[in-house]
């Protein structure tokens, strides 16, 4: 038996991974993280997920506790999310927090605590190698966040759970039916948890001081304006405000200048790119030759990895700056980068 702390976030995954664990015998308590001190209507720092996840520890008998961490939230997540979209670039704030909070706060507070593992909802496997433990796809193709867990090595595998990552998602959702989890047949949330659903434009705008600056085409020319770089993301094709007769998508973003570019689809089309931050945390089986994933929900593609450079096999759609690329060994999880400039 190990003592395991469980990371509710208030959703059907983490009820059902609390279940898991204490039906296999282990001696487990509940925590919930109140990250975001501000409003919220989505993601896991809601009043009523809170409340889901407390009463589900209630159903299950086992203690419940909330952590607050909002203003290393704040400091680690939030305000690098708004520096990043000031700078042109399109973050993923729930990396940073997988990163910073779940496997950075919480794991190093449950080793002080004498705990033996942290665990999670997520979807996704930890599988036993001759290097130790290495991150794996979940068993549910279409809901496996093995993207958002790439920074993950053996270290911090070590001493956490996954249990619900051999599960499907209606897997997942019958277990916790035959146990009467008022979460069973609550909806998924899609949204980034500190912005109000469809608010993310007034949140930036509240918090980024506003450029105005042009459109231009990829010739150069000026085809409109915008109100601040914050509005648009690489490859975005609709609210463009421009009417050239033809499909443009964004295919560059120069926040120094509050210029804008849009082009055609095959101006998006790359060969390569460059990476910052790259976490290698296992070797891959034949050198530089992996599948890498470039959107959370994205299918692999082929490539080579050297360094901090990524060269795919046949050219891809651009990336915005500041987006993970995670590198796989088939369904292993090799680690991961973040888009250069």
């Amino acid at each position: 038996m190990a003592r395991v702390m469980v990371m509710m976030s208030g959703g059907v995954d983490s009820s059902v991974a609390a279940a898991l664990l204490l039906d296999a015998g282990h001696d487990v308590t509940g925590v919930t993280l109140k990250l975001w001190g501000g409003e919220s209507d989505s993601g896991c720092c809601s009043v009523s997920d809170v409340e889901d996840a407390r009463r589900v520890a209630a159903q299950l008998g086992i203690p419940h506790y909330v952590f607050n961490f909002s203003d290393d939230f704040d400091a680690n997540v939030v305000a690098p999310y708004v520096d990043a979209y000031a700078a042109g670039e399109t973050p993923n704030p729930c990396v940073e927090c997988n990163r910073t909070m779940k496997f950075g706060h919480v794991l190093e507070r449950a080793r002080r605590l004498d705990y033996d593992f942290v665990a999670t909802g997520h979807h996704a496997r930890i599988v036993e190698t001759a290097a130790g433990p290495a991150l794996a796809r979940g068993a549910d193709p279409a809901k496996d966040q093995s993207y958002v867990l790439y920074m993950l090595g053996p270290d911090e595998l070590a001493h956490t759970l996954l249990p619900v990552g051999e599960l499907t998602k209606s897997e997942v959702r019958h277990r916790a039916r035959d146990l009467n989890l008022r979460t069973a047949d609550k909806r998924e949330s899609m949204d980034v948890c500190f912005i109000k659903r469809g608010g993310r434009e007034a949140f930036l705008g509240a918090r980024i001081a506003r450029r105005s600056g042009s459109i231009v085409d990829e010739h150069g020319m000026v085809v409109g304006a915008h109100d601040g770089v914050d509005s648009f993301t690489i490859g975005q094709r609709r609210g463009l405000g421009v009417a050239v007769g033809e499909r443009r998508y964004v295919t560059d973003i120069v926040a120094g200048t509050a210029t804008v570019t849009v082009g055609p689809h095959d101006a998006l089309l790359q060969d390569r790119l460059r990476l910052r931050d790259v976490r290698w945390t296992r070797r891959h089986s034949q050198s530089g030759q992996l599948s890498v994933q470039l959107r959370a929900h994205g299918t692999p593609v082929p490539a080579t990895v050297e360094a901090d450079e990524v060269v795919f096999a046949s050219p891809q759609p651009r990336i915005a700056p500041g987006q993970v690329v995670a590198f796989y060994d088939r369904d292993v999880c090799c680690g991961g980068g973040l888009v250069a400039e």
